[in-house]
């Protein structure tokens, strides 16, 4: 089943849209999210549509920083129960952590972790793709929200060390100075927000004890009801029932998608995710993608992707798996 994301990722979207000329309304019907979308920040919606609607506007106005010019109107609220959570912590790098723990309830395809490195801290942004996919803009969106969340718990005069993308220079660099006033690196290795350690150190101010211990009890309440099947179907029965969409088999029917279509595209998205953690064992992988045995997991990945596991992780992996990934998707 798809990975969601609350519609409070798009708060500001229109706004942002239509200051580069861009007809939000139309640019979300295009990748099928209905208007109720950038009215009710608490409906799930799914975050593939979400990536390509960001990267579809970015396209459209012919700009590179669409997802951090969204950043700049974002921050800690559009983290809904999460912030809850986050604001009642003692320091700064407890407000992160719980960030980081309880992150999937926002955006389930969005982990960040943080990482110490002597008088260094790195908090770094991953998006689960499970295939190569353009994301610059999600990935924009992310960090520049992650760094206005800091601005906000550290003092407007705070500025990171270093931000690190993994993509590529854009043609123009005036938002990224602009907004981080910090040196920014384009073809990193990682997604991150890299500051002092002392920083994680600093008191959050108001913090109540009691207050984290009710918000950490409610926000797991959360995240037990959407992670279980039933919990991510009736979200998306809820955004779905107003556009007319809501009928499972006359959607399939239109789509020429089957039931053996769809678990064969997730176990594609998932496969990729599995085998890139070299610590996982390929039986271990086999059985969480519901195969009888590690054979039939290589005969299916060989036909899907048109090569080995050990191929696919050598170089060039990512274009094999991409190109077979494109045709027979």
């Amino acid at each position: 089943m798809a990975d969601l994301i609350r519609a409070a990722c798009l708060t500001h979207y229109a706004d942002v849209a239509r200051s580069v000329r861009v007809d939000p309304a139309r640019m979300l019907r295009n990748v099928g999210l209905p208007a109720r979308a950038l009215t009710d920040p608490d409906i799930k919606i799914p975050s593939g549509a979400v990536r390509r609607l960001l990267e579809a506007s970015a396209a459209a106005a012919g700009i590179d920083d669409f997802g951090l010019r969204l950043a700049e109107r974002g921050g800690l609220s559009n983290l809904g129960p999460v912030a809850l959570v986050a604001r009642e912590q003692p320091t700064v790098g407890a407000a992160m952590e719980a960030i980081g723990r309880y992150i999937h309830i926002h955006n389930e395809s969005l982990r960040q972790r943080i990482e110490r490195h002597g008088d260094i801290v790195m908090i770094a942004t991953t998006l689960l793709l499970g295939r190569p996919v353009p994301a610059r803009q999600s990935v924009e969106l992310a960090i520049g929200v992650g760094y206005r969340i800091l601005s906000a718990f550290l003092g407007s005069g705070w500025r990171p060390l270093d931000v690190h993308f993994t993509h590529p220079a854009p043609r123009n660099r005036e938002t990224y100075r602009r907004f981080f006033n910090c040196n920014v690196a384009f073809g990193a290795e990682f997604d991150a927000i890299i500051c002092p350690a002392i920083d994680m150190d600093r008191a959050m101010t108001a913090a109540d004890a009691a207050m984290a211990r009710y918000a950490r009890s409610y926000v797991e309440t959360i995240a037990a009801r959407s992670t279980t099947i039933e919990g991510k179907v009736r979200e998306l029965i809820a955004v779905l029932l107003p556009t007319g969409r809501c009928s499972l088999e006359r959607r399939l029917a239109e789509e020429a998608k089957s039931f053996s279509d769809i678990l064969d595209a997730e176990r594609s998205e998932m496969v990729i995710r599995l085998i890139e953690d070299r610590n996982r064992s390929l039986p271990a992988v086999s059985e969480l993608l519901g195969f009888s045995a590690q054979s039939a997991l290589a005969r299916w990945f060989k036909e899907r992707f048109g090569c080995s596991i050990t191929q696919w992780r050598a170089s060039p992996r990512h274009r094999i798996a991409e190109d077979q990934f494109n045709r027979t998707s």
